[in-house]
Order: structure tokens, then sequence, then C-alpha cells
């Protein structure tokens, strides 16, 4: 994966926080004044938001690819071990049940 699409959850968080930062200046500059300053403002925060949106589409593509490469190597991984795959899904079904029965 190249450098744009490692995204971490601080580098979101952190682009939110500019989001949120910018749109509340924006507030108080609406409220106060107009013209120039207002469209600088305004302009900033529309290029805020279209970093974070992007960041956030790149970071979805990501989980998505690998959520996909996780289910198919346990898809290998079940039809090359059935039995093992077959004894852990028993296991975690006897422990699940025994907790629910315990309620």
């Amino acid at each position: 994966m190249n450098d744009m699409t490692e995204v971490t959850s601080e580098q979101l968080i952190a682009d939110f926080k500019v989001v949120v930062a910018d749109a509340e200046e924006l507030l108080k500059a609406t409220a106060n004044q107009g013209g120039e300053k207002l469209a600088e403002v305004r302009a900033r925060a529309q290029e805020s938001l279209r970093v974070a949106k992007a960041r956030m589409i790149e970071a979805q593509a990501a989980v998505i690819a690998r959520a996909k490469a996780a289910a198919q190597a346990t898809d290998v991984y079940v039809h090359e071990n059935p039995w093992q795959a077959s004894g852990v899904a028993a296991g975690l079904g006897l422990a699940g049940g025994y907790l629910i029965g315990r309620r």
C-alpha cells in the first residue's frame, strides 16, 4: 500500500478537528463580518472538508480491502484444515452456550 492509503485513526481525528475548527471560525466570521474574510474562511473550510472526505474514502477502501483479504485467508484456512476449524467452532459454541446458560 502507498502512503496515501495508510491513514491512521489519529490522522482522521486530526482532520476532523481541523474541519470543526474551520466551521467554528466560519460561524464566528459570519456573525460579525462579511466580504473577503468570510470568503477566505469558507474556502479554507471547504478545502478541509474535501481533504477529510477524501481520506475517509481512502480509509474505507483500505478497510474493505483488508476485510476481503482476511475473509479470503480464513476461507483458504478452513478449506485446508476443516477438522481444526470445526473443532474451534465447536469449542467456541460450547463456551458461548456455557456462558449464556449461567445467566
